[in-house]
């Protein structure tokens, strides 16, 4: 990749958006995680929803399964797949090359993270439209808190990408650096397990974790339950997650390879 050269931040951001995006496409693993893995994980989580007992909870099998899909979209087609994209282009040098040039640090990352962005916002939309139709989901009742669900979680999970790739030393570390908050994610925010069926405390605790926010936003908007009290307050988990986050990013992500 070499040095991007454009008069505005947002010329030098899609000069850099287009390389990466066709680094990306060479790259076969990621690939597979970013388009494949996010389709296929929430099909196992059907008839273990079928399973569970939903009354009283307000929710129904397409309100359990869809925002669930949506969650792996964020975890793998951005975050896992983003946080690789950050460690590899670091061990290669690019980064270092392009902050000689006319992109800031900010514009730099950003850059990089648009084609995974992208392909989360596709796939979100498209297992949107899929689980409504299929699952019986309908339309959400408060499509506003959707979006602005997936957008904090677009958000939120690019600069988490940043942070874990800011302590991985290669790509293969990488990997499992980002395990953690994967696996924590599928089984503590509601993608396998709704907060409505945990035990309260439990629940509680668990609506704390990075997803939870996301993942309460959509299912709340697509079943229309969610109060004003707790749409704030994911709302402020979200902010607060994103904000560390940047925090974390600005104090220790490295532009050069790790020795």
């Amino acid at each position: 990749m070499s040095t991007v050269a454009s008069t505005t931040p947002a010329g030098r951001m899609r000069a850099l958006a287009r390389a990466e995006l066709t680094l990306l496409g060479r790259s076969k693993g990621s690939l597979f995680a970013a388009l494949f893995v996010p389709f296929v994980l929430p099909l196992s989580m059907r008839q273990a929803t079928e399973g569970m007992d939903l009354k009283g909870t307000g929710l129904s099998l397409g309100t359990v399964v869809l925002p669930s899909a949506l969650g792996f979209s964020l975890l793998f087609a951005v975050y896992a797949t983003l946080t690789g994209v950050y460690v590899a282009r670091r061990e290669e040098l690019v980064l270092k090359r392009l902050r000689t040039g006319e992109l800031r640090d900010a514009e730099i990352l950003a850059g990089a993270a648009l084609p995974s962005v992208t392909i989360g916002i596709a796939q979100c939309l498209v297992l949107s439209i899929g689980c409504a139709v299929l699952l019986d989901a309908g339309a959400p009742s408060a499509p506003h808190l959707v979006v602005l669900g997936i957008a904090a979680g677009l958000v939120m999970f690019a600069a988490l990408a940043a942070v874990t790739g800011s302590f991985s030393r290669s790509t293969e570390s990488a990997q499992v650096m980002s395990m953690p908050l994967i696996f924590g994610s599928m089984i503590g925010s509601g993608l396998f397990i709704p907060f409505e069926v945990m035990p309260d405390k439990l629940a509680a605790f668990c609506e704390l974790l990075p997803l939870s926010s996301v993942i309460e936003l959509i299912r709340g908007g697509w079943a229309g339950h969610l109060s004003t009290a707790d749409t704030l307050g994911a709302l402020a988990t979200a902010v607060a997650w994103t904000l560390l986050s940047v925090f974390a990013v600005r104090r220790w992500f490295r532009w050069e390879p790790r020795h």
